[in-house]
């Protein structure tokens, strides 16, 4: 019986994970100075009314933006958006639908979330140069990751309680960390540790450091119900309020607001990411 309620609570969750509200992509200029930010000429570069476009990540070299994207039947694939051409592609077309897409420390690959028609839900990339999707781990339900280097991956993972995982691709070591954690897992800019949401109770979230030896610490609280955040690079941490956006430097304690300048309104503000040379932002919006 306990296995079998185990068995329906993943699919809710993988069903939630997967479920696609309307939203779009705003890229704004970033503009860092000491502690003030600013983000302004801001443009949707998704215009796909109706369609989940979400989950942004900057290649952390070329001017490429990478996200999932649905069609009008709710299939989801990997698109590529150059912010010099502001031309958008597909990274690949599958019969899979593929998620949280995430380029790999050695930047041959774009890892994400795999959706397979069986239920079966898989971590795995693909070539960025094109070619089939290898599989990295299928033994687990991951619904995001972050990667600290090649060889080590941390993982949100599903399940009763929703477990942080550290995985090492090497020894195929699999360690949980922490329990009830937010989705929004990111490399700490010039470290080998990753940010990662604590939800210690409804009242109470933190953002919280942890190494590649599973060293965890505090870096300060995050506002309440709120769980996507981003990171500068030079070691702010980007969150919004749904409406505006704030920014901390871990170590202080209050949060500034950002000056944004944005020509629609900024509804239910999600996830955010900023681009290694932290001179845009992409932020994902309801519709």
């Amino acid at each position: 019986m306990k296995q079998f309620l185990l068995s329906i609570l993943l699919v809710i969750q993988v069903a939630q994970v997967s479920a696609q509200p309307s939203t779009e992509i705003m890229l704004f200029d970033l503009k860092i100075s000491g502690d003030n930010i600013t983000a302004t000429n801001g443009s949707n570069i998704t215009r796909h009314p109706g369609a989940y476009d979400n989950q942004p990540f900057f290649h952390p070299e070329k001017s490429l933006l990478y996200y999932a994207s649905a069609d009008e039947n709710g299939h989801t694939d990997i698109k590529v958006y150059d912010l010099n051409t502001r031309q958008t592609s597909y990274l690949r077309q599958t019969p899979e639908r593929e998620y949280s897409p995430t380029v790999t420390p050695d930047k041959k690959y774009v890892s994400c979330i795999i959706q397979r028609d069986n239920g079966a839900q898989d971590l795995g990339k693909y070539p960025i140069d094109g070619g089939d999707a290898v599989v990295i781990l299928n033994h687990l339900t991951v619904g995001y990751h972050a990667w600290v280097d090649n060889q080590t991956l941390f993982m949100f993972v599903l399940g009763e309680p929703i477990t942080l995982r550290q995985y090492d691709l090497v020894s195929k070591k699999d360690t949980v960390r922490a329990t009830n954690i937010g989705r929004s897992l990111h490399r700490i800019p010039g470290s080998d540790a990753v940010s990662f949401i604590q939800k210690t109770n409804d009242d109470h979230w933190t953002i919280n450091r942890i190494d590649r030896q599973g060293n965890i610490s505090l870096i300060g609280d995050a506002l309440r119900g709120r769980e996507d955040v981003a990171w500068t690079p030079n070691g702010h941490i980007i969150i919004s309020d749904g409406k505006t956006l704030l920014a901390m430097r871990p170590g202080k304690t209050t949060w500034k607001e950002i000056s944004i300048s944005s020509p629609v309104f900024l509804k239910s503000v999600s996830r955010l990411a900023v681009s290694a040379d932290g001179t845009k932002l992409a932020l994902v919006i309801e519709e």
